[in-house]
């Protein structure tokens, strides 16, 4: 149950009324990206991101998006299991090495292997052997290793790097929600507890990464810097956000968590907000939002709309809609005929366009999470 009750008044007669100005992608379209995905995606994050769009894209029920989300369903029968993203959580505890915490080892990041942790939780609670602990155990390393050794900042965030205590926005996808998630299974004290440090560690991200012009910084502290407004890391903070704010709604202690989800709700707003108030005029959100010089980068774009269509839902609220539905169009014009996004940024460099013979897994998962998301709304 959300914090508040929206009364059916004009903006959900507006919602109601709403046309979206393109419908979703062509299923030969969406089946060639989720191919392609799960072809390339290798790295710890690309797993993550890979197993939430297939979570979101092919089994909503599960995902906490929905309000069936906790607990999921044990029960499957034919098509209905959630088998890519089980067998992501499968070879990701299969490869693990013994005697080591983070469910990828030697990664450099220590937020990345938890982008594996929902798929892990999931694979754990659906389970046909109950006598089977090893998802429970390589999800509890995991979540032990960042609460109890991963370096921290002065103010208390766990930082997005292994040796050294760094902020990164690209955090904010791959460990609050994944501790949020593990909290809201747990229940009770201790899940309350969890969901509490998934809220807080969105907190201490946002106070130290966003600045005046409401757009966060890319990284901050350690060794190196990068302060531009990157526009996936600020796509990354505002996704992240929004997933921590869905499962604390559909969790058994929505209530408890009021005021934090109206924060959360705020916070990102204000990302969506001034992000789209730099929108091209082709729909593009630029790598460095508020840098008109730099390309338009179609990954960051999508996973925005993605973002903005889900706020939509949970606010019952349109006002944003044409800037995603610009956005949509230009990531349906962006897909080529054999399922790869063009023209987005090199997910390594962060400000180098990847060249048509490249091709980013998160680009790809980031369309499988905008169509999800764009058919709950136009169902919604």
């Amino acid at each position: 149950m959300a914090p508040w009750t929206p009364a059916f008044t004009a903006v959900a007669v507006a919602l109601a009324n709403f046309i979206p100005s393109e419908p979703t992608f062509e299923n030969q379209t969406i089946t060639r990206v989720r191919g392609n995905l799960l072809d390339i995606a290798h790295a710890s994050w690309e797993l993550g991101t890979a197993a939430e769009a297939l979570l979101e894209l092919s089994w909503p029920e599960l995902s906490v998006f929905n309000s069936s989300a906790f607990p999921p369903s044990g029960h499957f029968t034919g098509l209905r299991f959630p088998e890519d993203v089980v067998n992501i959580a499968n070879e990701t505890v299969t490869k693990k090495p013994p005697n080591t915490l983070p469910l990828i080892a030697n990664q450099g990041s220590a937020a990345d292997p938890a982008s594996i942790g929902v798929a892990v939780l999931l694979a754990n609670w659906t389970r046909t052997d109950s006598d089977n602990m090893v998802y429970d155990k390589a999800a509890g390393d995991q979540l032990e290793y960042l609460l109890k050794h991963t370096p921290r900042t002065r103010s208390g965030a766990i930082s997005h790097r292994a040796n050294e205590a760094q902020l990164w926005s690209d955090f904010v996808y791959m460990v609050p929600p994944f501790i949020a998630y593990y909290g809201a299974l747990e229940g009770g004290d201790g899940g309350r507890a969890l969901m509490q440090v998934a809220y807080d560690q969105c907190r201490l991200y946002r106070d130290g990464l966003r600045d005046d012009s409401g757009l966060w910084k890319h990284i901050m502290l350690g060794s190196f810097q990068d302060q531009t407004h990157w526009a996936t890391g600020n796509a990354w903070a505002a996704a992240g956000m929004l997933r921590v704010l869905s499962t604390l709604n559909h969790s058994s202690d929505a209530r408890q968590f009021a005021g934090q989800q109206a924060n959360l709700t705020a916070w990102i707003d204000e990302i969506l907000e001034t992000s789209w108030s730099y929108q091209g005029a082709n729909g593009t959100l630029h790598n460095v939002i508020d840098d008109p010089s730099t390309f338009g980068d179609t990954a960051s774009t999508a996973l925005m709309a993605a973002t903005t269509y889900r706020m939509a839902i949970f606010k019952n609220s349109t006002t944003l809609i044409p800037n995603a539905d610009r956005a949509f169009k230009l990531i349906n014009d962006s897909i080529t005929p054999e399922g790869w996004l063009r023209n987005s940024v090199n997910p390594i460099t962060f400000h180098d366009i990847l060249p048509d013979s490249e091709h980013s897994p998160e680009g790809q998962a980031f369309v499988l999470l905008l169509e999800a998301a764009k058919r709950a709304f136009n169902t919604f």
